[in-house]
């Protein structure tokens, strides 16, 4: 059960994060730094995502009692918005969103770069956060399977980490073609398992 979790709650948060992806907006939000800052932004900006997907983690389901949401009323919910994000995976448009929070993120040339657009929303957004709370819903009392989902978070976040600081060879190596192409596979597997969140949520809904 516990590799089952492990290998499901990984898929899910790296296709929704998808840090191959961040390569060509973290090289147009930090376009003109020189390396070293690039290197700070790419720290900072992991750092930021994987604190703020580890504490949806802990307090995620907490948060869900004081505002009296059921578990599977949460899990339908986000099964809907992964596949929201998933369908704009798929027909393109949330590369069109990154590319325009990176050229808001360019023009304003802000010091917390890292921490906006990156950090925030594009790598812990809400698809990610919502990920996160129904895999956490599903560790449940099981510190076996929350201390794996914290795990996890911290190894998407480290993947977050080397795609940035090997973002200019990820880039040229798979080519506006080989960067459409993975998006549309991985929206398709992020379809799959969202209608799967939303199916589990109507199940314990109608068994409850």
């Amino acid at each position: 059960m516990l590799l089952d979790y492990a290998i499901s709650a990984f898929v899910t948060v790296f296709v929704v994060v998808d840090p191959i992806a961040m390569a060509p907006t973290f090289l147009a939000v930090t376009d003109g730094m020189p390396r070293e800052a690039r290197k700070s932004v790419a720290v900072r900006a992991s750092l930021i995502a994987g604190i703020i997907l580890i504490g949806t983690a802990l307090v995620g389901n907490r948060l869900l009692l004081l505002f009296g949401i059921s578990l599977p009323a949460f899990r339908i919910a986000g099964g809907l918005l992964l596949f929201w994000i998933a369908a704009e995976m798929v027909f393109g448009v949330r590369s069109r969103h990154e590319g325009e929070a990176a050229e808001q993120a360019m023009e304003e040339r802000v010091r917390n770069v890292a921490a906006f657009p990156l950090a925030i929303p594009l790598l812990a957004g809400p698809g990610a956060i919502a990920a996160t709370v129904l895999l956490a819903g599903r560790a449940y009392s099981d510190w076996s399977l929350l201390g794996a989902l914290l795990v996890i978070e911290a190894l998407v976040a480290l993947s977050c980490l080397i795609t940035f600081l090997l973002a200019e060879r990820i880039s040229r190596f798979l080519g506006v073609t080989g960067n459409i192409v993975l998006s549309r596979l991985l929206g398709v597997l992020l379809a799959a398992l969202a209608v799967q969140y939303v199916v589990d949520g109507i199940h314990a809904a109608i068994a409850g």
